[in-house]
């Protein structure tokens, strides 16, 4: 791990090095892998989340802990007074907020609880933080599906293009980006105040997904009991990238904010993937049966089931003008890093810490 951390210290210009990093929802999916790679940059973390809602977790898989530099804190953003004292203890200078409720059909059987999580939960992130005056630089990472979505093929959204959503998760991550640019004007606008930015980015894929109703997850589980994967919308695009795509921007974005002169980039971004990664499910689901042999897959008729977009791609030039950012790897190494990943680890689960490293090590390689 000393030889990982000395290689990629480096990275991001060397910005997190030795600081101290504020991260909530480090117990999830995206959570877990941005926990890794910042420890791989040799930062400090404090992750403050719920326990891990899914069997496997990729978070108890990584075990990560104090000899890694990470505090690992049980907590819920609806709790205001718990979450404030937990930052302010550890006087971060970064924060990346994460923490939220992340699936759209779960939104449909508990709207209450979406809207609390992740509309009152991103009001307490930004609350907490204007009583933590050491906070410098704050991504508050929402996504591609908060956007007025008019699924119009052919169409990339762009950061000023208005906000909604149609179901109540994409809605509450509309009201999120509101709530963002809300506190930014009124009360991080000043000298010295923490500088604040949002991100969105696509449908991502990775190892360590476990859970349901998410097109990889579910291809494992199916795959695992040799059953073929039943596929719900196979002529649905979306933006599809592996994790570590993103997460390259917020911590691009994150570095470059917590810099002199970062002011400039406190605003919304979009990171995506290349417009030839925005294809339907069908063809996700032809390039994992390709990497993964016996698997398959099928589209039984469908009736009385939930709105979810059949259209839906991001523009991401203004993070390519503004901070140098392309995504690295296209959909078919998206999919078959992903796959490599299922299959290493779900016969050694210890092997998840190390082929994790070394799937970043080789993100970062890859030119």
């Amino acid at each position: 791990m000393e030889d990982v951390v000395a290689d990629s210290a480096d990275l991001f210009g060397g910005a997190y090095a030795d600081r101290r990093v504020f991260l909530t929802g480090h117990t999830g999916f995206k959570g877990s892998w941005l926990t890794l790679w910042l420890t791989m940059l040799g930062a400090r973390v404090r992750g403050y989340a719920l326990e891990p809602d899914t069997e496997p977790a990729l978070w108890n898989l990584l075990r990560l802990g104090a000899a890694d530099g990470v505090e690992d804190i049980r907590g819920d953003i609806r709790d205001l007074e718990r979450l404030r004292s937990a930052m302010a203890e550890f006087e971060p200078e970064i924060v990346f907020h994460l923490a939220a409720q992340a699936l759209v059909l779960s939104s449909y059987d508990d709207p209450v609880g979406t809207y609390a999580t992740n509309v009152m939960g991103t009001v307490n992130v930004l609350e907490a933080i204007r009583s933590v005056p050491c906070v410098r630089a704050v991504v508050v990472v929402t996504s591609d599906k908060c956007y007025e979505n008019r699924e119009q093929p052919g169409y990339a959204y762009v950061e000023s293009d208005s906000m909604g959503g149609f179901d109540p998760y994409s809605s509450s991550k509309g009201a999120a980006e509101l709530v963002t640019s809300a506190y930014r004007r009124s009360f991080f606008s000043t000298p010295g105040a923490a500088r604040i930015a949002s991100v969105r980015a696509g449908n991502v894929i990775g190892g360590g997904d476990w859970a349901q109703d998410r097109l990889i997850p579910d291809a494992v589980r199916a795959v695992s009991k040799g059953e073929p994967v039943i596929v719900r919308n196979p002529g649905a695009v979306r933006p599809w990238q592996h994790v570590l795509d993103p997460l390259s921007g917020y911590l691009m974005l994150g570095s470059r904010l917590v810099a002199e002169g970062g002011y400039g980039l406190a605003e919304a971004f979009n990171f995506g993937p290349s417009m030839e990664s925005a294809v339907p499910v069908s063809q996700v689901m032809n390039l994992f049966t390709e990497s993964w042999p016996g698997a398959s897959w099928v589209s039984p008729p469908r009736t009385g089931a939930p709105h979810e977009a059949a259209f839906l791609t991001l523009d991401w030039e203004k993070a390519r003008r503004g901070l140098g950012w392309s995504p690295r790897w296209g959909l078919a190494e998206a999919v078959s890093q992903t796959a490599e990943w299922y299959a290493t680890v779900s016969g050694d689960t210890l092997a998840a810490r190390a082929f994790s490293e070394a799937q970043i090590e080789r993100f970062t390689s890859d030119e």
